[in-house]
């Protein structure tokens, strides 16, 4: 039986959002090892513009998804899949949002403003607080690695889908294929 596909703007999206994940995720590690320097500075803004707009964009997904649903999976997948896959989803996007907020949380309470392309700069959520961005930056970390560990889970499920159980389950969201 072949799958419906996701849309190509849901297709977009999603490789999109997931190839920024990686980079941002990618300079937030590198960044913080590095000694305060002009380059290191220059890393922190990219990382929140990055941030600011994977935020941006995870709004446009979800509303996109309100609106086309996603297409359903095969009937060999079993219903304990069924739910870790929803309940997997479910955890990507809290966290597509939650990471961006609580970075954003952070550098308010670090007395760092976020100015976005170093143009429009957004309101400060919270006071300047050093006890607090600290410990906002304790939960951006946890956040961080806590949807590492997810989107290797999905990747993992969606290889295993395609190479062992040889259904269209990864097909469906991959550019240019038909599932």
């Amino acid at each position: 039986m072949k799958n419906e596909r996701y849309t190509s703007t849901a297709i977009v999206l999603h490789w999109l959002i997931g190839a920024m994940i990686l980079i941002a995720v990618a300079v937030g590690l590198y960044m913080t090892g590095l000694k305060f320097s002009p380059e290191k500075l220059k890393l922190y803004n990219w990382h929140k513009w990055a941030g600011v707009t994977i935020f941006m964009l995870v709004v446009l997904r979800l509303a996109w998804r309100l609106f086309h649903a996603a297409p359903p999976l095969p009937p060999s997948v079993t219903p304990w899949q069924r739910w870790i896959a929803g309940a997997t989803h479910i955890l990507l996007y809290a966290l597509m949002f939650a990471i961006p907020v609580s970075g954003w949380l952070m550098s308010s309470a670090k007395g760092f403003q976020t100015v976005y392309f170093s143009v429009i700069p957004l309101p400060d959520l919270l006071g300047k607080n050093e006890d607090l961005g600290e410990l906002l930056e304790q939960v951006h970390q946890l956040l961080s690695y806590t949807l590492i560990a997810v989107v290797i889970l999905h990747t993992v499920a969606a290889l295993k889908h395609h190479i062992i159980e040889k259904n269209d389950v990864l097909r469906r969201i991959l550019p240019g294929t038909q599932a």
